[in-house]
Parts: structure tokens; sequence; C-alpha cells
């Protein structure tokens, strides 16, 4: 039996003489209906959730791979045999950095969690006021931590 709502609408669409429109409320088929309804709206739901989670990766991501078309023009517009532009050293050693930094994990705010969102929407951009974000460290390998900021090497 099918759990999908399309799935079920479908079906009870193809019966003879039935249409959604003119089921019983306790008929068989209108109680199919409202639970591949209820199981579909429950996936959506977990759906979003996740997706919420997922999102401090997907902006390290981004941000990582900011300057990657900057430096493959660069490099495209280079003849071979000649050495790099200290342009090109500069953003080598950047992304270097960054991505051993973030092998270690990213100190961001905890975007996770309401109140420092909101607190975030209100920062006035003075570095005193960020300890009253709480912050997670968001590593490579997809560990999500809680921290403080500023690290002092304990988290």
């Amino acid at each position: 039996m099918p759990k999908n709502l399309a799935k079920v609408q479908k079906q009870i669409a193809k019966k003879k003489g039935a249409a959604t429109s003119s089921l019983h409320e306790n008929s068989r088929d209108a109680k199919r209906l409202r639970r591949a309804g209820a199981r579909s709206e429950k996936l959506e739901k977990l759906s979003t959730a996740r997706a919420m989670a997922y999102q401090p990766y997907q902006m390290s991501n981004s941000y990582l791979s900011r300057n990657a078309d900057e430096l493959a023009t660069i490099q495209s517009e280079r003849r071979p045999g000649r050495p790099t532009s200290t342009r090109e050293d500069t953003l080598k050693q950047g992304i270097d950095a960054e991505d051993k930094e973030y092998a270690s994990g990213f100190w961001i705010p905890d975007i996770s969690d309401a109140a420092t969102v909101d607190r975030l929407t209100e920062w006035n951009g003075e570095w005193s006021s960020l300890n009253n974000l709480k912050f997670v460290r968001v590593a490579k390998d997809g560990g999500k931590h809680a921290s403080s900021f500023p690290p002092n090497g304990n988290s």
C-alpha cells in the first residue's frame, strides 16, 4: 500500500465513481489520505530540520572556496615555465592556512540556538560583546562541538 500522498490521491481517483471531494469523512479512503498527508508533513518537517543543522557546514565550505575562482584565473593566465606571481602565492598560503584551521575547527556563533541568533542580529560589531554569544566549533569531519569565545585552548 503506498504511503506517498500523491500516490494515494492518484489511486483513490482511479477508483470507479470515487472523487476525493465526495468521500465520507470516516471512510477508508479518507483515513488513508489523512495518514499519507500527516506522513508527508512529518517528513517535510524532518528534512527542513536536517537542512538547518547542516547549514553551518555549507556556509563554511562556501567561505573557503571564495578565492578559488581568482586562483584559477591567475593560474590559467600564467605561461608555462614562468614562476608564480606574488598574488598566487598569497592566495595559496591563505587557502592552506584556512584549510588547516577548518581541519581543527572554525569558531562560529551557534545559529541553531534561537537566542544566539537574536543576539547576533542585534550585535553592534564590538569585540567585547562577543562573549554574550554561544559559539561552536565546526570541523571539516562534520563535528560540531560547543566552545567558548575567545578561544583559550580548552575547547
